[in-house]
């Protein structure tokens, strides 16, 4: 076979339906595995396609097959905590399919969401994987019914979409009971961000990480028979919080070996307070985070053990269920994805 040179003209699907000795019908349904063609036909215009450099036009593929291979995807996480471990996982399952994926960050705002999707749609994405940077529900988006949708971590609020989320209820209870499997008893908790949302953003209410991770430890606690020790109070997911939450019990005269944190930076400032009155960590008072970030947790003094949201399992579910969505299996309601624990030394047990 002469080797390809530059400039040399592009194989026709006509030449390779005259080398394999077929029709130029024939030779399309072979190479778009289409029904009705015999296995020695479809070789011999693969090896056809193989000896003339045959690359498939795009455009015309996709008008045979009605799928574009190309994926939407819609984020309106800043900074790419959350959604860059979720389109890492949905990568991974899409790329199987050569799937080509257009991201759009709408940050936050309805309005350029809007365009984002306009924007999109008019790609002729086969469908629409919507990746929030919370797990309060956000609003529906209204597409047309032949474009699929699937909503990952923000779960949609029209519990008939496909959307994909972590398990806080389970991983507030999971928080408690390693504490408790750690010999801790009075278990104190400093919430997160309990605020509602402005109607400029695509958040409805109030943060429904809070609640859920209360639910699961109070849960874990009455199972326990154990209440919390001193008052559960929400203000920021931050470390200034979670030093002004730690000297509030201090102050109080609180008695607690062990604190939950519902998130990893309101872990750090509790830490640096225990620190700056003499408290050591975790022999007096244990401490455990929520999110496991990468940049917190392990470099924590000591090292903070975190819950883990599973960001990256939570793309690949995503991503398959969208692409059941595409090949006619659609899924509905909320699936939650399992978090999980990553011990370090802030909760050794005694």
């Amino acid at each position: 076979m002469a080797a390809v040179t530059h400039g040399a003209k592009k194989a026709t699907l006509a030449e390779v339906a005259a080398q394999a000795g077929v029709s130029l019908a024939t030779a399309s349904k072979a190479l778009n595995n289409q029904p009705h063609v015999s296995d020695a036909t479809r070789k011999r215009v693969h090896e056809a396609a193989e000896q003339l450099s045959y690359i498939p036009n795009a455009q015309a593929r996709s008008l045979i097959s009605g799928h574009t291979n190309s994926i939407g995807v819609i984020t309106s996480d800043l900074t790419g905590r959350f959604c860059t471990p979720i389109l890492l996982g949905a990568e991974d399952e899409l790329g199987v399919t050569s799937n080509t994926v257009l991201l759009c960050n709408a940050r936050g705002d309805a309005l350029l969401e809007r365009n984002h999707l306009s924007f999109l749609l008019s790609r002729n994405v086969d469908g629409l994987l919507i990746v929030g940077d919370e797990t309060t529900p956000r609003p529906h988006l209204d597409t047309p019914d032949h474009v699929p949708v699937v909503y990952a971590y923000a779960p949609s609020a029209d519990p008939n979409d496909c959307s994909i989320a972590c398990d806080n209820v389970e991983a507030g209870a999971m928080a408690v009971n390693h504490l408790i499997s750690c010999g801790k008893r009075k278990i104190a908790i400093i919430g997160g961000s309990d605020t509602t949302a402005g109607a400029h953003n695509l958040r409805l209410g109030s943060p429904k990480a809070s609640q859920d991770r209360l639910q699961g430890a109070m849960r874990a606690l009455h199972e326990a028979n154990l209440e919390p020790a001193g008052p559960v109070r929400f203000s920021q997911w931050s470390e200034s919080w979670g030093r002004a939450a730690t000297r509030l019990l201090l102050d109080q005269n609180v008695d607690f070996d062990a604190v939950v944190c519902q998130s990893d930076e309101i872990a750090r400032g509790c830490m640096s307070v225990l620190h700056d009155r003499g408290i050591d960590i975790p022999g007096q008072v244990a401490v455990i985070g929520h999110d496991n970030r990468s940049l917190l947790a392990p470099d924590a003094d000591p090292p903070l053990t975190s819950i883990d949201n599973c960001t990256e399992e939570i793309g690949h579910v995503a991503a398959r269920a969208l692409l059941d969505a595409i090949n006619g299996k659609p899924h509905h309601g909320t699936e939650y994805v399992s978090c999980r624990l990553v011990q370090r030394d802030s909760t050794l047990p005694n």
